[in-house]
C-alpha cells in the first residue's frame, strides 16, 4: 500500500517542483511557436504576392523578405513603449490578424486600380490612345503604387516584431522574478515554430491563393489572440474594446474567406489589358491566359503570361518559335534525335516534329506547365486550354516524345551519365531574370550541352532581346564561345508581342552554321513562315553592335553576369502586362 501511495504522489511531487508557473510557460511557449510560424509565413507570402504583382520576382523577394527583417528589428525596440504587455498584445494580436489577413487585397487593389487609371481616364474623356495621360500625376501614382507593397510589408514586420520583447515581459510578470533563460526559452520556441511556419509554406501554402494563405495565416494570429484573452483576460485592461475588435476582425476574416479569392483575382484580372479567361498556380509559378476578340468571323487571340509577363500570344508565336527551331535544324548534318530544354507550351515541339525525327526528349521543371499544353482541362462544361492544344498540334501525345521534369542543371548531368548524344539542343528557358536561373546560362552549363551534342550537331539558345538587353545578350553569346563550341553566331527577328528578340546559334564541329543555311539549295520543310531571305538576313546586326564585346563579362557560376545584365537592363521595364507595350520581356 505504502508503494503504491508513493507511486501515486510521483506526478504530484513532479508538478509542485515545476512550480505554479509551469503551465503559464507552457502556454507562452505555444503561443510563441505558432506567432513565429506565422510572421514567417508573412515575410514569404508578401514577397511572393509582390514578386508575382511588380515583376522583378527575385529582387523583390529578397528585398521585401530584408526590409521585413530590418522592420523586426524596429518592432522589438518600439515594444518598450507598451506600459502594460498584456494590453499591449491583446491590441497588437488582433491589429495584425487584421492587417496579415487584408495584406494581399490591398496590395492588389492599390497596384491595379493605378494600373488602370489611365484607361479609365482615357474612357472617361474619349481620349484616343495617344493621348491618354502616363507622365505626371500618373507616373508619380505608379511610383507610390510600386512602393506601397513595402510599406505594407514594413507595417506588418514592424507588427510582428513588437511580439517576442512583449511575450518574454509577460512571461517574466507572470513569474514576479528576473529569469536568468528567459530571452532563451522564448528566443528558442520562436526559432522552432519559424521553421514549422517555412515547411507549412513550402509544402502547402506556396500553391495556395495568397490571399486564401494570407486569411489561414491572419486565422492563427486570432486563434492565438482570443487564446491569450481566455488565459489572461482579466489582466488586459478595456477588456471589452479588445474583444469587440477581435469579432470585427473575425467577421471581417470570413468575409474575406469567402470572397477574397474571387477579389484578388478580380483585381489582378485588372492589370491585364485583355480578359482573363483562366489562371492557375502550378506551385512554381502563376500561369494566366487572356483573350481578346479582334473579329466577328476570326478566332480571339489568346495571350499566355508566366507570373504576370508575356510568354507568347498566338497571333505572332510561329516567328519566335521559328526562328528558334529553323536555323539549328537546318544548319544540323542530322535531326533524328533533338533536346528540348524548357519549351513546355510545346511550340517548340511542334515544329520540330515537322522535320521527321526520331526521337525528342523535352525537359521541363514544371509538370503542371506542360499537363495544361498536353490535356484538357475542363471547367464549367469548357476545355479551357482547347485552343493551346490547336496552337501545338497535340505535340506532347507524338509517341517519339520523352517528356522529363526537373531541374534542367541537374538532369543534363544525367543525360551524360546515361551517355545520350543529340543531333540539335533547343534551349528555350526564360531570361536570365533572376540569379537560380542564371545557373542555366554559365559556361558551365553550356559546357554541359557541348558534352550532350553529336559532333555534327547544331544548339540554338533563346537569348533575350539585343535590342533591350544589349549586355545581356552579348554576354549570353560570349559565354557560348566560352564553352568549346567550334563556331558561336547570333542572329535576331522582331515579334511583334514582345519586340525585337535574339538568339545564339553554336555548331560543335565543321562550318559555321550560317555558311550552311547559306549554301542550302531549298529549305525542306515548309513552316509558313520561314524562308531563305529570312534565315540568312537574321545574322545581320547594325554597325558596332559588337563594339565593346572585349568588355562584357562571362556568365559564370560565381559573378551571375547574364542575371546582372539582365537586371540593370529591364527594371524600368519589367512588372505587370499593363505595361506590356514597353516590357518585351519574355522571361
Amino acid at each position: 500500500m505504502s508503494g503504491r501511495v508513493e507511486e501515486e504522489s510521483r506526478p504530484r511531487r513532479l508538478i509542485a517542483r515545476l512550480g505554479p508557473t509551469f503551465g503559464h510557460d507552457a502556454a507562452l511557449i505555444l503561443i510563441t511557436g505558432v506567432l513565429a510560424g506565422c510572421g514567417l509565413v508573412y515575410q514569404y507570402l508578401l514577397a511572393h504576392a509582390a514578386g508575382r504583382i511588380l515583376g522583378a520576382v527575385e529582387a523583390v523577394i529578397f528585398t521585401m523578405i530584408g526590409l521585413m527583417i530590418v522592420s523586426m528589428g524596429v518592432g522589438s525596440f518600439l515594444a518598450r513603449y507598451f506600459r502594460d504587455p498584456f494590453t499591449g498584445f491583446a491590441w497588437l494580436e488582433a491589429l495584425l490578424a487584421l492587417l496579415g489577413g487584408l495584406s494581399v487585397l490591398v496590395m492588389g487593389g492599390i497596384i491595379a486600380l493605378v494600373a488602370v487609371l489611365p484607361r479609365m481616364l482615357g474612357e472617361t474623356y474619349d481620349l484616343p490612345p495617344d493621348l491618354i495621360p502616363r507622365g505626371g500625376l500618373v507616373e508619380n501614382l505608379e511610383t507610390v503604387a510600386r512602393i506601397a507593397p513595402y510599406v505594407l510589408g514594413a507595417i506588418l514586420g514592424i507588427l510582428v516584431g513588437m511580439e517576442i520583447p512583449l511575450l518574454a515581459r509577460i512571461r517574466q510578470s507572470l513569474h514576479a522574478r528576473h529569469l536568468t533563460h528567459n530571452i532563451g526559452t522564448i528566443y528558442g520556441a520562436d526559432y522552432v515554430g519559424a521553421g514549422v511556419g517555412a515547411a507549412l509554406w513550402v509544402l502547402f501554402m506556396l500553391a495556395m491563393e495568397p490571399a486564401r494563405a494570407a486569411v489561414l495565416t491572419a486565422a492563427a494570429n486570432l486563434a492565438i489572440g482570443l487564446l491569450f484573452l481566455l488565459l489572461y483576460g482579466r489582466r488586459v485592461r478595456l477588456i471589452s474594446a479588445v474583444l469587440a475588435l477581435h469579432a470585427l476582425v473575425s467577421v471581417a476574416l470570413i468575409v474575406v474567406a469567402l470572397q477574397g479569392v474571387g477579389w484578388s483575382r478580380a483585381l489582378e484580372d485588372l492589370l491585364y489589358e485583355d480578359q482573363v479567361v483562366h489562371s492557375i498556380d502550378t506551385g512554381h509559378q502563376r500561369l494566366t491566359v487572356t483573350e481578346r476578340l479582334v473579329h466577328p468571323a476570326r478566332p480571339p487571340v489568346h495571350t499566355f503570361f508566366i507570373n504576370g509577363r508575356l510568354q507568347f500570344e498566338s497571333t505572332d508565336e510561329h516567328i519566335y518559335h521559328a526562328m528558334l527551331t529553323y536555323p539549328p535544324l537546318l544548319s544540323a548534318a542530322r535531326r533524328e534525335r533533338v533536346l528540348i530544354i524548357g519549351g513546355g507550351d510545346g511550340l517548340a515541339l511542334r515544329d520540330v516534329l515537322r522535320w521527321e525525327p526520331r526521337e525528342v526528349m523535352l525537359l521541363d521543371l514544371d509538370p503542371r506547365l506542360v499537363e495544361f499544353f498536353s490535356v484538357p482541362m475542363e471547367t464549367s462544361g469548357r476545355v479551357v486550354n482547347q485552343p493551346f492544344l490547336d496552337l501545338n498540334r497535340r505535340a506532347f501525345a507524338d509517341p517519339r516524345v520523352e517528356t522529363r521534369f526537373g531541374d534542367a542543371f541537374l538532369t543534363v548531368d544525367r543525360l551524360l551519365r546515361e551517355q545520350r548524344r543529340f543531333d540539335v539542343v533547343l534551349v528555350d528557358l526564360p531570361d536570365p531574370s533572376n540569379a537560380d536561373l542564371n545557373r542555366l546560362y554559365t559556361v558551365k552549363f553550356y559546357s554541359k550541352l557541348r558534352g550532350l551534342l553529336a559532333g555534327d550537331g547544331a544548339m540554338a539558345v533563346q537569348s533575350t532581346s539585343p535590342y533591350h538587353a544589349r549586355k545581356a545578350f552579348l554576354s549570353i553569346f560570349k559565354t557560348i564561345a566560352q564553352a568549346g563550341f567550334a563556331h558561336v553566331e547570333a542572329y535576331r527577328q522582331n515579334v511583334p508581342s514582345f519586340g525585337e528578340w535574339g538568339w545564339t546559334l553554336a555548331v560543335a564541329n565543321g562550318r559555321p552554321a550560317s555558311r550552311r543555311i547559306a549554301e542550302a539549295l531549298a529549305l525542306p520543310v515548309d513552316d509558313g513562315w520561314s524562308t531563305k531571305a529570312i534565315l540568312q538576313g537574321a545574322f545581320a546586326f547594325p554597325k558596332n553592335f559588337f563594339a565593346g564585346l572585349e568588355d562584357i563579362e562571362i556568365s559564370r557560376l560565381g559573378n551571375a553576369a547574364a542575371y546582372r545584365y539582365h537586371q540593370q537592363a529591364w527594371e524600368r521595364e519589367q512588372g505587370m502586362v499593363a505595361d506590356r507595350e514597353t516590357s518585351g520581356t519574355r522571361p
